[in-house]
């Protein structure tokens, strides 16, 4: 299954953006990538090789005001929604530009990552 280039464009500038924030790591549990800060994952990108269609997870502090009023986006599966980690679908028609999703992978990032790094961050 061929991967809609404008989607892969997007999860290329999200994917680029979450591995530039401080302390950021890319790991590969579960056959997809995450980017990872101080061992836990701030956000999920699943895999690129059309195998499934392409999204983000994320953790959002008001997941009812952000992300679940895109095209298909639905709090995320095996129970992490229940702590506002939203799915979201890149390749929807109606699906968010890269720069809102980087701004909500910024806010799950801010809820994961050590104060230190967060300060690190705002120092930029």
């Amino acid at each position: 299954m061929a991967v809609p280039r404008n989607a892969l464009k997007k999860w290329e500038k999200v994917r680029e953006f979450a591995l530039g924030m401080p302390g950021a790591a890319e790991e590969y549990p579960w056959g997809e990538t995450v980017a990872k800060v101080n061992k836990k994952v701030f956000v999920f990108l699943g895999v690129d090789d059309g195998s499934y269609p392409l999204g983000i997870t994320v953790k959002l502090k008001d997941e009812s005001a952000h992300a679940l009023t895109c095209p298909g986006a639905e709090p995320a599966g095996y129970g992490l929604g229940k702590s506002g980690w939203v799915s979201i679908p890149l390749e929807q028609k109606g699906a968010p530009a890269a720069e809102l999703l980087c701004d909500w992978v910024e806010e799950s990032y801010r809820t994961i990552a050590p104060k230190r790094l967060i300060a690190e961050l705002d120092g930029r």
